[in-house]
């Protein structure tokens, strides 16, 4: 995840740059059940409003929780499926937040109602963060419902006014990019207080025409918006929270936006930058399915290290026998093609592995879903290598 504000706000007050810091353990994004009242078009649990065998009871979760303890794991992000659907989500979630984790809920908001949103706020989840995917037309859309948008953003407006930290987290793609200013828009409007843009983790765009592509032209203008927003509420001093995810070449991106604005604190933004790190696949995230599977993110569900049921959880992530797993806490990683020559690789270090390996079938080739041009990134191409 990268902490947009975080780095504006360094803009504003720098503070002194440190090495990087890793946290005890990863944040760990459980996916509690699979079912799920929604069958969304980006889903990447392909979760159905069934039930699916083999899920973890209350008592493993609890044992797993231990485990995770144990492992001096900090966030708990509780998710699915929709994670409202299981019958012990409050009482998971209040063991969690007794035991000292930072308790996170991951809905999609349409079984939050004056029923349970007293039971969400009791419980002290830090953050409930719930997805809208644009406006009406287009949420419903992607969500394959009618009536699915006004079911969110009621559940949205629940929650705030019962108290309890809410965000809105949207996964922009081709077809829904176009509602980001609105929903930006609704955040102030609805008194919101975070934003999540996440970027479609799919396979990517490769490598041709970078300048002129659409899908990165998108992207690229999608972070202008995000950052001008961004900057707009930390200049006049307004506490709101701006992240993305899914695309760690957003924190070069940022980069350039400073040199061009604040050239002055270029060197200070990139050392933070530097500090953060980049993906942290494998080291400081990890996923959990509903059925006991660790994996080293959410969207590497095709690729299981163990389970929970059979190994506590930090054996199965501290051990490097695995090749994905040695390599992604490999530092740096040994990572080819346009990404092994980039210059900032410090900062983004390598991006999302997981496009490289559905694109190539090799983890260690470069990201084709980073959207800067070779410029950017202080590549040559291979016209101008010719040429010299």
């Amino acid at each position: 995840m990268f902490r947009v504000t975080q780095f504006m706000q360094e803009l504003m007050h720098p503070t002194p740059v440190g090495p990087r810091c890793n946290p005890p353990g990863p944040v760990v994004i459980w996916n509690l059940v699979r079912r799920c009242n929604l069958t969304c078009k980006h889903c990447y649990s392909i979760s159905a409003d069934k039930d699916f065998p083999g899920e973890l009871n209350t008592d493993e979760v609890f044992r797993v929780m231990d485990d995770l303890k144990a492992a001096r794991v900090p966030v708990l992000i509780l998710s699915g499926g929709e994670p409202l659907l299981r019958p012990d989500i409050f009482d998971i979630a209040r063991r969690g937040k007794d035991m000292g984790f930072y308790v996170g809920l991951s809905s999609n908001g349409t079984l939050v109602n004056d029923g349970n949103v007293k039971n969400i706020a009791a419980t002290g989840f830090d953050y409930v963060g719930i997805s809208l995917d644009g406006i009406k037309a287009t949420h419903d859309r992607f969500r394959r419902k009618e009536g699915a948008y006004d079911a969110a953003l009621n559940g949205v407006r629940l929650c705030r006014d019962a108290g309890a930290k809410v965000g809105i987290r949207f996964t922009i793609t081709q077809e829904n990019a176009h509602d980001l200013p609105a929903l930006l828009d609704l955040m102030e409007a609805e008194a919101i207080d975070k934003f999540y843009l996440s970027h479609l983790n799919y396979a990517g765009r490769g490598n041709k025409n970078r300048k002129d592509d659409a899908h990165f032209r998108t992207t690229r203008q999608a972070m202008d918006l995000l950052l001008e927003r961004c900057w707009a509420y930390v200049q006049a001093g307004r506490q709101r929270e701006f992240v993305t995810g899914n695309n760690d070449a957003d924190g070069v991106y940022l980069l350039h936006w400073v040199a061009s604005r604040f050239p002055e604190r270029y060197e200070h933004i990139r050392g933070k930058l530097v500090q953060w790190g980049g993906n942290a696949s494998g080291v400081n995230v990890a996923n959990i399915d509903n059925l006991g599977v660790v994996h080293p993110d959410t969207m590497w569900w095709n690729y299981p290290l163990g389970n929970v049921r059979q190994r506590a959880f930090g054996d199965i992530w501290s051990d490097v026998s695995d090749p994905l797993m040695a390599g992604l806490k490999q530092s740096p990683r040994a990572i080819g093609g346009r990404c092994g020559q980039c210059r900032h690789v410090d900062i983004c270090n390598g991006n999302t592995r997981v496009r490289a390996w559905q694109t190539t079938g090799n983890f260690w080739a470069e990201d084709p879903g980073c959207y800067l041009t070779d410029e950017e990134v202080g590549v040559m191409t291979q016209d101008l290598v010719l040429e010299i």
